[in-house]
């Protein structure tokens, strides 16, 4: 069986040619092969920390054991996943460059500004109630990292945090600080 000569393109040598669906490096790449190793191990850790999650022997729904054990179910496909594909050859494609200059310095007001967000939110979790937390820190960092405008902003975050409240103390059954929605029935774990 005869094999087509190509010609490598100019000014690169033939020898340089990048397999397809890979790069031209021979065996298993370590950094590659380290990252999906540690994806699975993550997984894996999911599963043992998951299944020390107190749960009364009455629970009948979901509980709190169902968000953890899904995530490291799909932490641990992934890695398997990723493993497989680097054991049989396939490896991801260099980046030519990212759209970041390097010579621009850090922004320490915009750091300083999520920092300070956050902080607001852990003292405010308690008197104000995790969904009012929440849809303050989520507008907060919109803000601060300028998105515009700012009543889309507030509305979403106000959305999100309410799915959340709503997602964690109904369907899961885990018990968020009410604050301010205290007695409100849909929202209560």
């Amino acid at each position: 069986m005869k094999h087509a000569e190509t010609a490598a393109p100019a000014g690169r040598p033939a020898s340089a040619e990048v397999p397809r669906g890979g790069s031209a490096a021979p065996g298993v790449p370590v950094g590659e092969m380290l990252f999906a190793v540690f994806i699975l191990a993550l997984g894996i850790l999911g599963f043992v920390a998951g299944a020390g999650i107190q749960t009364p022997s009455s629970a009948n729904d979901i509980g709190p054991r169902a968000l953890p054990y899904l995530i490291s179910g799909a932490l641990v496909l992934v890695g398997v996943g990723l493993v497989i594909q680097l054991l049989r050859g396939h490896r991801g494609q260099a980046d030519e460059g990212e759209d970041v200059d390097p010579d621009i310095p850090t922004d320490w007001l915009t750091v300083a500004k999520l920092v300070g967000i956050v902080v607001v939110h852990i003292v405010l979790i308690v008197p104000l109630g995790w969904a009012a937390a929440a849809a303050l820190l989520f507008f907060g960092a919109a803000w601060s990292l300028g998105a515009r405008p700012w009543w889309r902003n507030a509305l979403i975050a106000v959305i999100i945090a309410l799915v959340l409240q709503y997602g964690f103390g109904v369907l899961l059954g885990v018990s968020l600080p009410p604050g301010v929605l205290e007695g409100v029935p849909f929202l209560n774990g």
